[in-house]
């Protein structure tokens, strides 16, 4: 497990196979939000903080199987 304190501004957030999702904005909560700049609706997407699978320098990977959001 992780310490979502350790989830910071800018950092890359992939699939667990390390595809491009997106880049953290914000952490809200118990939820990641991603940058509008890397949406293709230019939209605020979210995550769930359950929906990480691991923290690498600066990269946040998501767990397998976690459906994206329309527009990412």
């Amino acid at each position: 497990m992780f310490e979502k304190l350790r989830i910071k501004e800018h950092m890359e957030v992939t699939t667990s196979t390390g595809q491009h999702v997106g880049t953290v904005d914000d952490v809200d909560g118990d939820q990641i939000k991603l940058t509008r700049t890397d949406s293709a609706d230019g939209s605020h997407h979210y995550f769930a903080i359950d929906d990480v699978e691991k923290i690498d320098d600066n990269r946040v990977y998501l767990k397998q199987g976690t459906p994206l959001p329309v527009g990412v």
